[in-house]
C-alpha cells in the first residue's frame, strides 16, 4: 500500500509541477531574478503549496501515527549548523544556475528532454559526492 500511495503522490506532484510551470527552467530563473525581468507567478504556486502543507500539518499533528506507516519520521536535530547552511547555499546556487531543483528535475525526465538529463546526471553526481564526503568527515 505504501508503494501505491508513494506512486500516486509522486504522479500528482509531478503533474502539479508541470502544470504550474516549475519544470520550465526559464520561468524558474525569471522568478529568481529579482533585479531583472522578475516573474512573480511562481510565488502563487509556492504560496499554494505552503497553504496545503500547513493544513496537512494541522491534521497530522492531531494523529498519533501516520496514515500509511507505523511511526512519524521527523528530524532529530533542530540546530542550524554549518552543514545545513552550506547545503542550503549549494541547493540555492544550483537552483539559480540550473533553473531546477531535485523534484522538478526528476519530473522533467518524463519529457525525455536532453536539458533535463543534463541537469539530472550532475545532480546525482553531486548527491552521491556529498554523501561520500560527509561519510569521511
Amino acid at each position: 500500500m505504501q508503494l501505491v500511495v508513494g506512486l500516486v503522490s509522486g504522479v500528482i506532484f509531478g503533474l502539479g509541477l508541470s502544470i504550474s510551470g516549475m519544470l520550465n527552467p526559464v520561468k524558474v530563473s525569471a522568478f529568481l531574478d529579482l533585479a531583472g525581468a522578475w516573474d512573480p507567478s511562481l510565488a502563487l504556486v509556492m504560496g499554494g503549496g505552503l497553504i496545503v502543507n500547513i493544513l496537512a500539518m494541522l491534521v497530522l499533528k492531531k494523529r498519533t501515527k501516520p496514515f500509511f506507516t507505523d511511526a512519524f519520521s521527523l528530524p532529530k536535530s533542530k540546530a542550524v549548523d554549518r552543514r545545513l547552511l552550506v547545503g542550503a547555499a549549494l541547493f540555492g546556487i544550483g537552483w539559480a544556475m540550473g533553473g531546477l531543483c531535485p523534484g522538478p528535475a526528476i519530473a522533467s525526465l518524463a519529457y525525455l528532454s536532453g536539458d533535463a538529463l543534463m541537469f539530472f546526471i550532475p545532480m546525482l553526481v553531486g548527491l552521491y559526492s556529498a554523501r561520500f564526503i560527509s561519510s569521511k568527515i
